[in-house]
């Protein structure tokens, strides 16, 4: 047996076990759609809020509904604790104020 054919071996159960993924998907997919469209429907009806896409830090949990200064709590330039911050982008609004002031407020 040459060092090569395990490889060869491998590449070929991974490709096959990709194709059947790839047909799995295409066997499901009405039954999914079908799925999904109850579950948007039951979102519309009971009036639910975003989806909880995290379920480490209350202000990853539903980035829409967070306190713009929970991800602070300790100090201002501590660093992330958990690794969904790194996912969630700021809030669109934020960062639209001025640190500071003119030569004219600082002097007052």
């Amino acid at each position: 047996m040459r060092p090569s054919t395990p490889v060869f071996a491998a590449i070929a159960l991974f490709t096959l076990g990709f194709a059947g993924a790839g047909l799995h998907v295409l066997a499901t997919a009405p039954g999914e759609a079908a799925r999904m469209e109850a579950s948007a429907a039951l979102v519309r009806a009971a009036g639910l809020t975003d989806l909880a896409l995290f379920t480490e830090a209350r202000y990853s949990r539903h980035p829409s509904m967070a306190d713009l200064h929970s991800a602070f709590q300790d100090a201002p330039m501590s660093f992330e604790h958990f690794p969904s911050g790194t996912f969630v982008s700021p809030p669109v609004g934020f960062g639209g104020g001025r640190l500071g002031g003119s030569a004219e407020e600082v002097a007052q």
